[in-house]
């Protein structure tokens, strides 16, 4: 032991908390006390704390057991504090007071966290999925601001553990570095061309191979998108340099729309292109590009409050 460790602290410095609970006795019994004090009657007490009688006689036995000391001269006209209960129902008042502050204190933090929520989504989400939930959560929380911040999955990653948001909602492969998270939905990655393109014109479909040497309009490096893409390629060659690289699902479609080049986008983000042949799908071989969607928050941090409800309403 060092000169900075002598004396040595005595068991009670060295936990000042140790067994506390065991030798204090509960909020329920400490308001029954008080409330015997100001009505003068056992029986008044039990009644306003909601207790039976002899529950609230074994209370206060219990407590004088516990602190080794009478508390209340009881007699036919009622119950009186003993010299020692006046001094413990003085203490109890002092406890019970601090208790409400504390309630008190995390009522209004929770009401504070309940007043506004921070959402960062991918592009996908943000756009096809993130407004109707929204919606539903603005009819169960109307007086909750909800602000929402779109990127991709890597800078949805980047603020969570930054504290910028208070759920996120991405794309990739998996659960980034240091956050939870779970599964809400699936996607599919489709290849689309617009009319014209001799894609859209085979009658076979476009090997892994070919799709891996061909410069195609992507997603920047860090989204979902293309996290999915890189890896179901990485044992063809590994993907082409990009004809185009932008940062936005809808910049991707624009681009391919306007018959730049062949893109890989979401299936939710193409529906109503597919549809007006605006775009066409490319038959692909091989199993396909699919992947998870996941709601994911900072490691150890189970979402709470109106952050909770939003991932209850993704289900």
């Amino acid at each position: 032991m060092s000169e900075a460790d002598w004396p040595p602290p005595s068991r009670t410095q060295q936990h000042p908390a140790a067994g506390l609970a065991h030798r204090v006795p509960d909020l329920g019994a400490l308001e029954l006390l008080l409330a015997v004090a100001r009505l003068g009657s056992l029986g008044r007490a039990a009644r306003e704390t909601g207790v039976s009688q002899p529950a609230a006689s074994g209370r206060i036995r219990g407590m004088e057991r516990m602190l080794g000391v009478t508390l209340l001269e009881r007699s036919p006209r009622g119950s009186r504090l003993t010299s020692a209960g006046a001094l413990v129902t003085d203490w109890a008042r002092r406890i019970v007071e601090a208790a409400d502050a504390f309630d008190a204190g995390v009522t209004a933090l929770r009401d504070r966290r309940d007043s506004r929520l921070t959402v960062a989504a991918s592009m996908t989400i943000a756009e096809y999925l993130l407004p109707g939930w929204l919606i539903a959560l603005r009819t169960e929380r109307p007086d909750t601001a909800v602000s929402l911040r779109a990127g991709n999955s890597a800078a949805v990653a980047r603020m969570l553990l930054d504290g910028e948001a208070d759920l996120g909602f991405v794309e990739g492969l998996g659960v980034p570095d240091g956050l939870d998270g779970t599964v809400i939905a699936h996607d599919r990655l489709l290849v689309v061309a617009a009319p014209g393109h001799p894609w859209t014109r085979r009658r076979t479909p476009v090997e892994p191979d070919e799709l891996a040497r061909t410069r195609l309009v992507l997603r920047e490096p860090g989204s979902g998108t293309r996290q999915v893409l890189d890896a179901a390629l990485a044992a063809h060659g590994g993907l082409a340099p990009p004809l185009l690289e932008l940062a936005s699902t809808t910049a991707v479609k624009a681009a391919a729309v306007s018959g730049a080049g062949p893109a890989v986008l979401s299936e939710l983000a193409v529906g109503e292109e597919l549809a007006a042949r605006r775009l066409v799908e490319v038959a692909v071989t091989g199993r396909g590009l699919s992947r998870a969607l996941r709601a994911v928050w900072p490691r150890g941090a189970r979402p709470a409050g109106p952050a909770r409800q939003l991932l209850a309403l993704t289900r």
